[in-house]
């Protein structure tokens, strides 16, 4: 007979054997997350995003808005939230915005304004589309050299000297153009042709020399694969899309819409497009102010840049801008070099993929961007989040609105720059240096003290227009320090 034994009883665990994570182990889990691509990429975006917005609105709040061209769009995107084709008085009687630049994409806008109508319904679009342009080239910069390069390149981007002096000047077009460009250069970048020109063709709706652009990314796309020994007509025919979208909407388009029957930035390419063609290059890097642009934009990236086929699609932008005779255009103001950046960062990271985080120069290079960010910060408008005199409301600001106030709403106005910009939202808004339709506006408004008077209103306009409405009976309803109402009897 078998004598069965008991079966002993499991040992007990260790008194030192975990039974769950360990903290350093939870603390190690929370870092990596936190390292993420995902968390850095966005992180960096809503921050950026922010701190546009408080710029922005800040600045709409002490009446820096202009007429030109914060009035201009959203006299355009009112009339997108009211079914209505898009008439800004602030053109010219009856003018139609798409006779001056293509940009239809804008109307995706109008249902937001159709809910909360006024000009912040736009700058705050700016700021997200704006700050929505790390993304990508965060995540693309953690991909090749980790969580360190994707925080340079997410910041480097978004306190970039061309994205935030675009955030407060007041609205664009161009601000959809940000992201998309960030978006599809990341995914020519990442060897993905067909992303990019997805990501690419929208901007043909979003102005009329974007089509060039489009037009680079089709001829890199064919340039790599003829390089990987694929067939090249993808690219190609993205390209010549872009160069027939571009042609048909300068020739045809714009011109359908336009008052005068043509495109009205011709004339800024006529001077250079004369001459013998010997001379193309002096005109190009002539006055030298042309070469502090190109300075700045190659030393926002510390050089590193100009070592990628990317900075090739700042070609067709930068080409329009130095041959034309606008002055503005060669600066480093405005809102104009806000679409170079996208594009210069992901060439960055490309270079950096190529040449390794470990290289010398890129070092040097990174350096020298985090440097120039540095240095440029102070001189463009996001350092006012930190300036107490900047929240503060002056007593001109008060008097500004209480004279404001006495206009009632749906009212027609004529109006100096800043003013117009604060009307445009209630009434119907004219500038007060263009000839009067009919009887005239019921509201003349107008602050002698802007600085940004000069334009698009010349002083003596301004002048000579107070002085027919004044000899029309308007009476005086406020005057003081500079700012002046009059009304219709």
């Amino acid at each position: 007979m078998t004598v069965q034994r008991p079966t002993p009883a499991p040992a007990p665990p260790p008194a030192d054997r975990p039974h769950g994570p360990t903290p350093a182990t939870t603390r190690a889990r929370v870092a990596a997350l936190l390292r993420g691509p995902g968390v850095i990429a966005w992180g960096l975006a809503a921050g950026f995003a922010a701190l546009y917005l408080c710029v922005a609105v800040n600045r709409n709040r002490r009446g820096l808005g202009k007429a030109y061209d914060l009035g201009i769009f959203e006299q355009a995107v009112r009339a997108y939230a009211h079914g209505r084709a898009p008439i800004v008085p602030l053109k010219g009687p009856g003018y139609h915005l798409l006779g001056d630049h293509f940009h239809p994409l804008l109307a995706v806008l109008a249902p937001f304004y159709r809910v909360f109508p006024g000009p912040l319904t736009l700058v705050t679009a700016q700021a997200l589309l704006m700050a929505l342009a790390v993304v990508p080239l965060a995540r693309w910069a953690h991909e090749v050299g980790g969580a360190r390069l994707a925080v340079l390149v997410g910041g480097a981007t978004g306190a970039s000297w061309g994205i935030v002096r675009a955030v407060a000047d007041d609205f664009h077009e161009i601000a959809f153009a940000v992201p998309l460009l960030a978006f599809a250069a990341t995914a020519l970048g990442r060897r993905r042709p067909l992303a990019a020109a997805l990501w690419a063709l929208p901007l043909l709706l979003v102005k009329e020399d974007l089509g060039l652009t489009v037009a680079a990314f089709g001829l890199l796309i064919a340039w790599r694969a003829r390089r990987e020994r694929r067939t090249p007509v993808p690219g190609l025919v993205l390209a010549g899309v872009g160069v027939a979208a571009a042609a048909l909407i300068v020739l045809v388009v714009l011109p359908s819409f336009n008052p005068h029957g043509g495109f009205d930035y011709w004339q800024q390419l006529d001077g250079s497009g004369s001459g013998p063609l010997w001379a193309l290059p002096l005109r190009l890097g002539w006055p030298p102010v042309k070469w502090l642009l190109l300075f700045l934009l190659a030393a926002t990236t510390g050089f590193l840049a100009l070592r990628s086929p990317l900075a090739l699609l700042c070609v067709p932008t930068l080409g329009w801008r130095l041959l034309a005779d606008n002055p503005h255009y060669w600066g480093v103001s405005y809102h104009y070099s806000a679409v170079l950046m996208p594009l210069l960062f992901a060439a960055l990271v490309d270079a950096v993929r190529r040449s390794g985080t470990g290289s010398r120069a890129v070092r040097r290079g990174l350096a020298a961007t985090v440097l120039v960010a540095v240095v440029t910060l102070p001189l463009y408008p996001l350092h006012e989040v930190v300036m107490p005199e900047a929240w503060g409301t002056s007593a001109r600001v008060v008097e500004t609105r209480a004279m404001l106030a006495r206009v009632p709403d749906g009212a027609a106005v004529a109006a100096s720059n800043r003013l117009a910009a604060q009307l445009t939202a209630r009434a119907d808004v004219t500038l007060v240096c263009r000839e009067p339709v009919g009887a005239g506006p019921r509201w003349v408004a107008v602050d002698l003290r802007d600085p940004s008077v000069k334009a698009p209103c010349a002083t003596a306009d301004t002048a000579r227009m107070l002085a027919r409405y004044r000899d029309a009976g308007y009476l005086t309803r406020f005057d003081r320090d500079g700012l002046l109402l009059l009304e219709r009897p």
